[in-house]
């Protein structure tokens, strides 16, 4: 896959914005609820599947190798391990599926809605699945502690995220595609 001097640019600052909004944080016990999922979402409402999906690798990578970018500043390897590492490793697939999803339909407030609140599940499913296998929990308490607390709260980040993808994404001139 060969990027250009633009799509890096973009994703590197885009990782920044992530970075900025994970701080952003609710403390609800070892699951915090914070801003990483509405970022992730809004960076690929704007950047599309591959740039924007690039960004939350950029955003996940220097968290892991100890730069204090995750939510409420942690940072280091042992974050993917602990109870939000399914999280985590969500956001790659909630990045590359909502921006596969719109760049398959288009750019509108519908669809990047729709998009976004499907990413946000992924995320969840991946969070609780982790909280299952590494906490050894049944099924109904990993998604009790995993996913029930965060629907709402998902899906309210999830319908800002679009729209706002949307709004921002129809002003800039970087984007390469069309907000109906």
């Amino acid at each position: 896959m060969k990027l250009s001097s633009r799509e890096i640019v973009l994703a590197g600052l885009f990782a920044a914005v992530i970075s900025v909004l994970a701080q952003f944080t609710i403390p609800l016990g070892p699951i915090p609820l914070t801003l990483q999922t509405f970022a992730v979402g809004f960076v690929v409402t704007i950047l599309g599947k591959k740039t924007g999906t690039i960004a939350v690798a950029i955003y996940l990578l220097m968290g892991m190798i100890g730069l204090p970018v995750l939510a409420g500043g942690a940072a280091g390897i042992a974050s993917f391990f602990g109870p939000t590492g399914g999280f985590l490793v969500g956001f790659i697939f909630q990045a590359y599926f909502t921006g596969w999803i719109l760049e398959k339909a288009q750019f509108n407030y519908f669809w990047s809605i729709l998009a976004n609140v499907i990413g946000a599940f992924i995320t969840l499913i991946f969070g609780s699945l982790w909280l299952k296998f590494s906490g050894n929990l049944p099924w109904d308490a990993a998604f009790s502690a995993g996913m029930i607390p965060f629907i709402l709260p998902g899906v309210i980040k999830a319908l800002a995220a679009g729209y706002l993808g949307v709004l921002l994404g129809r002003r800039l001139s970087f984007t390469n595609f069309v907000y109906r």
